[in-house]
């Protein structure tokens, strides 16, 4: 038996079997992968016999499942209203071009995920963008990226010795 077909044969365990228990079976399951892996949730769909369409309605429609892995840091635009009439859509896109990653993803380099949402509750601090649960108020386009990029681990120095030849 695999690894993931113990890891399903545990959760179900926990639970009886009861397909009832299908959303506290997916959180247990995203708590040990760290979110939810597409061979996973079919393995899981196959072992309750419940449709794989099913699983995968309940995990779009609760915010908290994710079906990407997440980022090391967490990065949250508010698109509400205010902060949209204030720039937070060009500001989005600018994140998109510069990260490659679209909102609800995590950058191939897992260093990022980004979720666009419709408010933070900070309207006088529009636009909004909050990163590791610190708010960034009035950023723009420029001023995001420039934050983002400041998270980024540093770049290991070039080796600065040179090799003699030899003769």
């Amino acid at each position: 038996m695999t690894e993931k077909n113990k890891l399903i044969e545990q959760i179900v365990g926990r639970y009886d079997g009861e397909v009832g228990m299908l959303i506290p079976m997916m959180q247990d399951l995203q708590a040990e992968c760290g979110y939810l892996p597409a061979e996973h949730v079919r393995c899981l769909s196959k072992r309750l016999g419940v449709p794989l369409s099913r699983l995968y309605a309940v995990v779009t429609f609760y915010s908290s499942f994710r079906l990407a892995p997440k980022g090391a840091h967490e990065v949250t635009l508010c698109l509400g209203t205010v902060c949209y009439l204030k720039g937070a859509g060009s500001i989005s896109e600018a994140i998109i071009r510069e990260f490659r990653v679209e909102p609800g993803g995590t950058t191939r380099d897992r260093l990022f995920s980004f979720n666009a949402v419709n408010c933070v509750g900070a309207c006088a601090l529009a636009p909004v963008m909050v990163v590791d649960g610190q708010y960034h108020d009035g950023v723009t386009s420029e001023s995001a990226l420039e934050i983002l990029h400041s998270l980024r681990p540093a770049e290991e120095p070039a080796e600065t010795g040179t090799k003699e030849a030899a003769t």
